[in-house]
């Protein structure tokens, strides 16, 4: 599946509709969540039924497209409702698996989606789509680099308008094939993720932390003097907001380029890339019972908070979902291993070697000393391998072996090395 974007360049009187046809669509979803609550056993059919409904009991719910109002009460992104629901119940049946996260009635819904119908491209202009429906959209301009009209109508499933702080967009999700065939590089590499650097591998290469949110703090603590300032529902605390909102904007999209350029390297440099798994093992809930074990978590690493900014501005599970597309599109293995006692854990003679988050650097009785987090990613590249060697599709079990000795045999060296230079 791949997305394309393009923005999108309208009328005043055309961006109102859109607007409309949000507000729709979040009127749609709240109205499918209440139903489920007063009538237990519901289904998503039920749902179907109930948007049909909807567009005869209320005219301007009609003038939305039909497969829009269903697309608001089905799966086809977490805010939807069935999507929410059955998040909900997946929860219940696994509590240590996540929140509970009960389904929560919207209330700033930003898109509409269009499935087959309700919208048509212009052959002739190729930048144009026209949005059919009753709403009054009509037809706008899509401002972008790649053709859209390079792909059939049929691979087109889904067509959805987004509204942003700096403006509208339109998403095209279209189903082809995004693999790549690159040739094998015959190597792996394991990365610890942290906050001095933003990983660092097993081969002792560091990536340094862009650290995007503190060098923008300055001027977002200005932008927001400034909305505190203006009067509330005055139309200048409205554009503060929106100065404001951008600059938010500017800063995550910064975060999601950073994220991709770098898992791109990673992944067409390495043929298996070894991480840490941040989410609980399922073998932690036996006979119904919860089992406190250690694990590590973002959302529990931010409850320290002296850290918690420094560890949401490293967006670590950002660049774990590129990671994994990358990895999916080249043809590359990612293995996601335990992440306990990495850092405790001495990648040389395996012993336990206790230190705290301000020791930085690892040294252990068997002469091992180098860089505590150069030594969790070797750690987490050892996992990776065993775990690796006993997936069948994958020839990486002698390969596992091979590279393990290796990592050992130059750690070694390193070691006697600097044994006699001392």
């Amino acid at each position: 599946m791949l997305v394309l974007e393009y923005k999108i360049r309208a009328k005043q009187k055309q961006l109102s509709a859109i607007d409309e046809a949000i507000r729709t669509m979040q009127f749609v979803r709240n109205k499918c969540l209440r139903y489920w609550e007063d009538n237990p056993g519901t289904s998503k059919y039920d749902l179907n039924k109930l948007c049909r409904l909807l567009s005869h009991q209320f005219s301007w719910a009609n003038k939305l497209n039909s497969q829009a109002r269903q697309a608001a009460a089905e799966t086809g992104a977490k805010v939807r409702t069935w999507a929410a629901i059955n998040r909900f119940y997946k929860n219940c049946r696994h509590p240590i698996q996540g929140k509970k996260g009960y389904p929560k009635y919207q209330k700033n819904n930003r898109s509409v989606e269009y499935k087959n119908t309700g919208w048509k491209l212009d052959p002739n202009t190729k930048k144009h789509i026209t949005f059919t429906d009753k709403n009054g959209i009509g037809r706008v301009k899509l401002v972008g680099s790649r053709d859209i009209c390079f792909y059939s109508p049929d691979q087109i499933k889904r067509v959805r308008i987004v509204r942003r702080a700096d403006g509208y967009y339109c998403q095209f999700c279209i189903d082809i094939e995004v693999k790549e065939d690159l040739q094998p590089t015959k190597r792996v590499v394991g990365l610890d993720l942290g906050l001095a650097h933003f990983f660092t591998d097993s081969n002792g290469e560091k990536v340094e932390n862009p650290r995007f949110l503190k060098k923008g703090e300055q001027e977002l603590k200005r932008f927001q003097r400034q909305v505190s300032r203006k009067e509330k529902g005055s139309s200048n605390r409205k554009k503060a907001r929106k100065r404001l909102a951008r600059k938010h904007l500017s800063i995550s999209r910064q975060r999601v380029e950073h994220a991709k350029r770098v898992a791109r390297c990673v992944c067409q440099s390495n043929d298996l890339i070894a991480y840490e798994d941040r989410r609980p093992s399922p073998n932690s809930i036996r006979a119904g019972k919860r089992r406190r074990i250690p694990r590590l978590q973002v959302r529990n690493l931010v409850k320290n908070h002296n850290l918690a900014k420094s560890i949401s501005d490293v967006a670590w599970y950002q660049f774990r979902v590129w990671l994994e597309y990358f990895a999916f599109k080249f043809g590359k293995v990612t293995v996601a291993v335990p992440p306990h006692y990495t850092s405790q854990e001495c990648s040389n003679c395996g012993r336990i070697v206790k230190k705290g988050l301000s020791t930085r650097t690892h040294t252990c009785q068997c002469g091992a000393n180098l860089c505590r987090d150069e030594n969790a990613a070797i750690n987490i590249l050892k996992k990776g391998l065993s775990t690796a060697g006993h997936v069948g599709t994958h020839a990486w079990g002698e390969l596992a072996s091979t590279l393990v000795e290796s990592v050992l045999s130059e750690q070694a060296d390193s070691v006697n090395q600097e044994s006699h230079a001392l």
